[in-house]
Parts: structure tokens; sequence; C-alpha cells
């Protein structure tokens, strides 16, 4: 007999004990009003969220058909297949999920958090190929999310410039302090998906293998592909190869003039940090569609053909918004965040955590704009390059707002029950706060 998921699940009790107890809470303060009117702005900006998000995933979900139509995404699978098959046993060698993954966890490296959500929900899309019952998370689902949310950075280009913006003389000082601790997050997220995955509460609801002859990647004969309507990935014309040479030598040396003319006024670190913050981007878009036009793939068709996967998401992941920003919004304007930096502030204390910085670090799992004004305006009033200034701009690079990306990811492909996701999440999100508040009080306490 199959053993159905149980009915109430962690994201359902969340929203019932936070709801009521921002209504409570309310009562209590008086601020029922700003409650009421919280939950009428939250939803109307939930909407507005996913309006916003329609272009942005259309455009890179297209970039994404375009990798997949040159045999990019098939190589990128290829590369990385030891190494992935290690952590997703589940998912077959050769999947577009593995590519798609792999292109999701680099833009967030790299700090391209516009890139890295289209990737990430074409990533969810695959592996919700191999779900054998649909609206449960699988395993390979939820260490996907727990290495996303845990926010692996190589490169915060967005905080870094808010540093720099704010008057730093060290905006990459969070640089080393950064990596340190989204490391440790991802480390302790991956633990924490496997070990739980294992426990009898979730190994009961876990969906059952799909049979071998109902895999999406395998084809009859038994060889793996990344994907059976996938067409082989185009030749190479010779000409073209040349041209695509020929723009990216032209690519550096426009750039290295640009390097040369701009440190004659500024510092190199700012010039580079500039670089990395707003170049990186458009060298992706080149990239992708130099490596499609070089394999004679129509590009623009291929983009025009990925991008209406962009409005179906969209639509998709309205409710989930709509329900996560509302339930927040009330958390935030009934007082409940200045309840819980009350009671937690002497514990933190403990750790080096100093009661500035705390609703920074409660506030970055729930609100990403949220977190980063908070982060903003402790680094206005402390100093950037003060010990909370620091502290609060390391929370900001090397956490991610988790509730927010569990409600876009779900919500693409209507997963209700989330089994053990949203507590190796939360461990991951933990891990990063105490590792960060850690390093940075060993460096610059």
């Amino acid at each position: 007999m199959e053993i159905r998921p149980p009915r109430v699940v962690m994201l359902n009790g969340l929203f019932i004990v936070v709801a009521l107890a921002s209504i409570l809470l309310a009562a209590y303060t008086g601020e029922m009003r700003a409650v009421t009117d919280a939950m009428l702005n939250s939803a109307r900006n939930a909407v507005d969220l996913a309006i916003g998000l329609i272009g942005v995933m259309a455009f890179f979900l297209g970039l994404m058909k375009v990798a997949q139509d040159a045999g990019l995404t098939a190589h990128l699978s290829r590369l990385v297949s030891p190494f992935m098959r290690l952590l997703f046993p589940s998912v077959p060698a050769g999947s577009p999920a593995m590519s798609a993954m792999v292109l999701n966890i680099s833009a967030n490296m790299l700090g391209l958090g516009n890139a890295a959500t289209p990737f990430g929900i074409k990533a969810i899309e695959e592996l919700d190929r191999y779900n054998s019952r649909k609206g449960t998370a699988t395993n390979a689902m939820a260490l996907f999310l727990a290495i996303n949310t845990a926010g692996l950075a190589v490169l915060p280009s967005g905080v870094l410039g808010v540093r720099a913006a704010l008057g730093s003389a060290d905006a990459a000082g969070i640089w080393f302090p950064t990596w340190f601790a989204s490391a440790c997050a991802t480390v302790v997220g991956i633990t924490a998906a496997i070990g739980l995955s294992r426990l009898p509460r979730y190994r009961s609801t876990e969906p059952p293998p799909l049979a071998l002859s109902d895999l999406p990647s395998r084809m009859s004969n038994g060889t793996n592909a990344a994907d059976q309507n996938e067409p082989p990935a185009p030749s190479v014309e010779p000409t073209r190869l040349w041209l695509g040479r020929l723009f990216w030598l032209s690519f550096f040396a426009f750039t290295a003039v640009h390097i040369a003319q701009r440190t004659a006024n500024e510092s190199l670190g700012a010039v580079m940090r500039d670089i990395l913050s707003f170049w990186m981007l458009p060298a992706l878009v080149a990239s992708i569609t130099l490596y499609g036009w070089v394999r004679q793939v129509p590009v623009y068709e291929s983009l025009v053909e990925g991008a209406k996967e962009g409005f179906q998401v969209a639509q998709r992941i309205i409710p989930f918004l709509v329900v996560i920003l509302v339930v927040i919004g009330m958390f935030r304007a009934s007082g409940g965040l200045d309840v819980m930096v009350t009671i937690i502030s002497p514990v933190t204390a403990l750790v080096g955590m100093p009661a500035e910085a705390l609703p920074m670090a409660l506030l970055r799992p729930l609100s990403g704009s949220g977190a980063l004004g908070v982060a903003s305006e402790a680094m206005t009033v402390y100093g950037p390059d003060s010990l909370i200034g620091y502290m609060v701009s390391t929370y900001q690079g090397s956490t991610e707002t988790t509730f927010y990306t569990l409600a876009v990811y779900f919500g693409a492909i209507g997963v209700k029950v989330g089994r053990h996701t949203v507590v190796a999440c939360l461990m991951a999100d933990v891990t990063g706060i105490l590792a960060a508040t850690f390093i940075v009080n060993l460096m610059y306490g």
C-alpha cells in the first residue's frame, strides 16, 4: 500500500502559527490597522513581483533553450556528472536537470541573482520529471534547494556595490567572511538534507522511484541522453567559430582599455568591483548566444520558444508568492520581529552577535528587500567598516531569502508537501549566520 504524505506539513504549520501570532500580537499592541494595511499591500506587491519576474524569467529561460539546442547543457552535464552524481544519485546521468542546477549554483556564486532564479526554476522543473508523486518534494529537490538557499558566494557583487556606495574604505573586506560563512552553510545544508531524508519520518513520505521504462531521460535501448526530444548538438561552422573568437578578442581588448582609462582617476579595486558587478551578466549572455550561433542554432527562434515558459511559470507561482509575502508582511507590521529581537538578543549576545545586527539575521530568510534595507540602514548609521557594518553585510552576502526561494521554486511545480526541505534550509541559514558572526568577530572584532 502506498503511504500518503501527511496533510500537515512544515510550511502549513509555519503559516498558521505566524499568521495567528501576528493577529494576537497586533490585538495586544493596537497595531491591527498596520497589519490590515500590510496584508493588502503585501498581496498586491506579490502580484507585482511575479509580473516583474516575467521578463527576467522569459529572457533567461530563452537563453537556457539556446544552450540546450546548441548542446551546451548536455556538455555541462557530462563535465559535472561525476561530482553531481554523488549528490544526486536518483537523477540520471546526462539529465538537463544537472546542467540547469550547475548554471543556477554558478550564477548564485557570482552574485547573478537575476540569472540564478530562472535557471533554478528550470532545474526544479527538470527534477520534477523524475517525481513519481507530483506535489511532494523528492530528496533531490530538497537537497538542491538546501544548496541554493545556503547561498554559496564566491563573488557577493550586490552587497559589495552597496558597501562601496556607502563610502566603505574596504568594500571587499567581506569577501573572505562571506565565502567562509556560505561555505559552512552549504556543507551543513547538504549534510542536513541527506541526513534528514534517511529518518523514518521522511523516508515514509519519499516518492518511490520511477520505473525504468518511465524515466524521461532514458532511451528505449537503455542509453542515457540529455533529453529524448532534444536533437543532437549541431556541428561547429568554421567561419562562425573564427568570428566568435574575434568577438572575444575584441571584447577583452576593449575591457583592458576601459580598465586602463578608468584607473587613471579611480582605484583598481573600485574599477574591478564595477566590472565584476555589471559586466558578468552581459558576458554570460554573449557566451550563450555566441555558443549557439557558432553551432548554427536559430538563436532568435530558440529564445522565443524558451521565453514562453516564463509566462507560464509566473502564472503558477503567483498564489505561492501571495501567501508567503502576506504572512511575512503581517508578522513585520504586528511588531513580531521586534518581540523576537527582545527575546533572542540575550542568547545571541553570548555568541558575539550585537543586538543591532539581530534584526538583519532574523529578517534575511523572510524578505530579501527588507533585509537589504535593514543592512543598508545599519551600515549608514554605524558605518560600513564598523563591526556591525561588516556583520550585516556578511549576513546579506552569505545567506539567501529562504521562504521566498521555496515559494517561487515549489510554486513553479505545485509542490505542497515539502517534507524535510524547510528544516534543511533553515539549518543552513542558522549555520551561515553563526559562521558569519564568528568569522567577522575573529577578523574585525
